[in-house]
């Protein structure tokens, strides 16, 4: 055989296609191994979620209403309280003796009154001492009045006399006038006194600082002996039980949020656990620059496990229920930045990008890219499936 044949043959033989490589190579992707299952239609009740922070139900600053040096401190940080309960005294002498004085000062009205042990007021002006003594003088000066001014009309008195005895009468008149609205100014004057004397006792009992409402102590800003001024704050109360969750929900689903549905709320310091409770309150108005509705639901607390300023997860079940696709969350998979299924036609596989949505338990919502009843594929583990390749399955539905 000549040369040039020889190298002929050699070159024929090592182009592609030739020999037992090319032939496999003719024959596609390898088959995968999968389990083929349908995309379901089904009916979902859609929940809502969001985030937010949780916040005492009730904190306000407690503070003081008297003038005083601080006696005692009676509660600290961390401390629960019950409504009405004592947390710090303010030495009370000033105030004790302030309230001696204006009672002083009462029962000395009372007792130019005369009034009976226990009386608050008269009656009657006339029951008083002093309009009792003038009314007796105006009676006899009228009584002298008129017996005058009968002897006067028949002659038998100077007019001089006349005139005495009218001027005496005026005088008991005007007399008996006066004393009575002198009583009249001595009640009021009781009644201002009974007020200043309630006045005086209740900021002797505000020298003891009780706290407004069942709670706990989160700041506590006096100390023993520190000279307190009127409204300088000494504690701060909040009431964690129950807790205020608030969140904000998307404008699109605000329709499907209302007060009394129930609410799931999850905090990472108690991770896998859900603490539950109520929608209580819906802004409004929606928010115009974020386009969300703010929410405010109330939890249960009653371990104080909860504490305001945590960040929390929130799941409100809504009555909204739609009819969507589902597949296997194994089918789907995300690959640079989409998420992509393996659906298959006639018995090869045909990968396509889809539109995910929610999640449910191990199963995800599909919302564009297949349809209802289309088959899809889940590789068994270890296979690398690739588009067109032929599904290797027992059964096909």
């Amino acid at each position: 055989m000549r040369p040039s044949i020889l190298v002929a043959l050699l070159a024929l033989a090592l182009l592609p296609g030739c020999g037992r490589g090319g032939a496999n190579a003719d024959r596609g992707p390898k088959p995968v191994k999968a389990r083929v299952l349908v995309v379901e239609q089904r009916e979902v009740r859609r929940d809502v979620e969001s985030v937010g922070s949780l916040f005492a139900y009730e904190e306000v600053a407690v503070s003081s209403e008297v003038e005083g040096r601080v006696e005692r401190v009676l509660v600290d940080v961390g401390d629960r309280v019950l409504g009405g309960q004592p947390m710090v005294k303010v030495l009370p002498v000033e105030l004790e003796l302030g309230a001696e004085q204006q009672r002083a000062s009462y029962e000395q009205t009372r007792a130019r009154l005369g009034l009976p042990e226990g009386g608050d007021d008269l009656s009657d002006p006339k029951d008083a001492a002093e309009v009792k003594r003038a009314q007796a003088a105006l009676e006899d000066a009228q009584q002298k009045f008129q017996r005058t001014k009968s002897l006067y009309d028949d002659g038998l008195l100077s007019r001089g006399t006349y005139d005495e005895v009218e001027a005496s009468y005026k005088s008991a008149k005007a007399a008996y006038d006066l004393a009575r609205q002198s009583v009249e100014n001595l009640r009021a004057e009781l009644q201002q006194k009974k007020a200043s004397l309630k006045l005086a006792l209740k900021k002797l009992g505000d020298a003891m600082i009780r706290a407004p409402f069942t709670g706990q102590v989160k700041e506590r800003l006096v100390t023993q002996g520190q000279y307190l001024k009127v409204q300088a704050p000494v504690m701060v109360i909040v009431n964690i039980d129950p807790l205020r969750a608030r969140f904000k929900v998307p404008e699109r689903v605000a329709g499907w949020v209302a007060v009394g549905q129930p609410v799931s709320v999850s905090v990472e310091a108690y991770p896998g656990r859900a603490f539950t409770g109520k929608i209580a309150r819906l802004s409004p108005s929606v928010d115009t620059q974020t386009r969300t509705l703010e929410v405010e639901a109330l939890l249960d607390n009653p371990e104080s496990l909860l504490k305001p300023g945590f960040f929390a997860k929130a799941r409100v079940a809504s009555g909204q229920v739609d009819t969507v696709l589902m597949v296997p969350h194994q089918a789907v998979r995300y690959v640079f930045g989409v998420y992509k299924v393996f659906a298959i036609e006639g018995e090869v596989l045909k990968e396509k990008e889809v539109r995910v949505g929610e999640r449910s338990g191990d199963d995800v919502e599909i919302v564009a890219g297949l349809e209802a009843k289309q088959r899809v594929a889940v590789p068994a583990e270890g296979q690398d499936p690739a588009d067109g390749a032929r599904v290797e399955a027992t059964k096909l539905p």
